[in-house]
């Protein structure tokens, strides 16, 4: 066999895969109107526990709203106006719930995707955990899914449909699976013109489904980061001692489909990680900060508990002392529609809010920030008022 022989067969083993990232990338276009950058090589699963980084930027709950979330990325100086990362060497921990309550739940998903990648190539990186909203989704709890939102499950099912006709004409290619398998074709109480969008979101979401499987099957439930420790909810004693690591490992598996249809308890009960509200109730009395101090003592190193999941009328404000940090603000427009803030954290500064919100910005004490937009804790100044949103 002849040199220009073995390229040209060589070549043509390659087709195949080359088809099938085309068609990828056609469907992720269609879908998200992004190009997405390169992956990295595949990393092992993301630790429990990180060292400082220089900087710690916090994001709380995004609910479906993509404008309102680019405007807190933005906020904190992550992305610039063509939406391209611009972080540096900073570490960003998104704590969950970008599902549910808006139409732009995949473009987020996207989004943070592409700014994973983009951030890899800067020396930085984004971390996603899971809300009660993710964990609610996986499990087909569709309750708080808005008609824009099925509507955008039921376009993506469209164009995954048609990447994976196209992939099955390829004879080098493995005959795609068929992620609607198993899922009813109507459902109790849901008006008929979406069942096709329920289906969608089952199929996608659903354990080890492709949406669940890609985008949320590497998220954290729990994050040590320095001297601070993250959760969506909050963490009791047994939660500490349970294991943070075997936390996650547990839900890993559960989302890639390795464990049955449910969360693990901990995540469905009440007083469950991506559920708790003890420490972010509105009062001070309300705020359990004896059982803080006792879960923070648990956890070697650490000083502050940062969660998100109620949201906080006045915005971004601590308790107990500041062990206990509330960042949801509630900014998407289907859930409170609450002006972007998010939570700054370097070795520096210490810990700042930074606020698209005038009103906060010459009310810290000390040191208050020259930049349009920074200051520090607000702590119970003003009196915080937590607004109460089931679930």
């Amino acid at each position: 066999m002849g040199r220009e022989e073995e390229i040209s067969n060589s070549s043509c083993k390659d087709i195949p895969n080359l088809l099938s990232s085309f068609v990828d990338t056609f469907v992720d276009f269609s879908v998200s109107g992004l190009f997405l950058p390169p992956p990295p090589p595949s990393p092992p699963p993301l630790p429990t526990r990180l060292p400082s980084p220089p900087r710690l930027v916090a994001i709380g709950d995004l609910h479906g709203d993509l404008d309102k979330s680019k405007q807190a990325l933005r906020l904190a100086g992550l992305i610039d106006a063509n939406d391209v990362y611009i972080g540096g060497s900073a570490t960003v921990v998104q704590v969950g719930d970008v599902l549910d309550r808006g139409g732009d739940e995949l473009k987020i998903l996207y989004f943070l995707e592409k700014l994973k990648r983009e951030a890899a190539r800067s020396g930085g990186r984004i971390i996603t955990m899971h809300g009660n909203h993710e964990i609610m989704n996986v499990e087909g709890d569709f309750r708080y899914a808005t008609e824009s939102g099925v509507e955008e499950f039921r376009v993506w099912w469209e164009w995954f449909r048609v990447g994976n006709k196209i992939k099955s004409l390829c004879d080098g290619l493995e005959k795609p699976k068929d992620p609607m398998r198993g899922v009813p074709s109507s459902f109790h109480g849901v008006r008929k013109e979406f069942h096709d969008g329920f289906r969608a979101r089952v199929a996608a979401l659903r354990p080890n489904g492709p949406i669940a499987k890609r985008f949320l099957s590497e998220n954290v439930t729990v994050l040590v980061v320095g001297d601070s420790i993250f959760v969506h909810g909050g963490l009791l004693p047994e939660h500490t001692s349970y294991g943070l690591e075997k936390i996650n490992e547990e839900v890993r598996d559960w989302v890639k489909g390795l464990t049955g249809h449910f969360s693990p308890q901990y995540c469905r009960a009440s007083d469950g990680v991506v559920w708790l509200r003890k420490f972010s109730r509105s009062k001070v009395p309300q705020c359990d900060c004896s059982t803080l101090e006792h879960v923070l003592a648990t956890v070697p190193g650490v000083k502050r508990m940062i969660m998100g999941h109620s949201i906080q009328r006045v915005g971004i404000n601590g308790t107990c002392d500041d062990k206990a940090i509330r960042i949801d603000v509630g900014l998407s427009k289907g859930c409170g529609d609450g002006l972007p803030e998010v939570l700054e954290i370097s070795g520096t500064s210490g810990l700042r809010i930074l606020t698209a919100n005038p009103l906060y910005q010459n009310k810290a004490t000390v040191n208050v920030g020259k930049e349009q937009g920074l200051g520090l804790l607000l702590g119970e100044q003003g009196g915080p008022k937590q607004v109460e949103v089931q679930a």
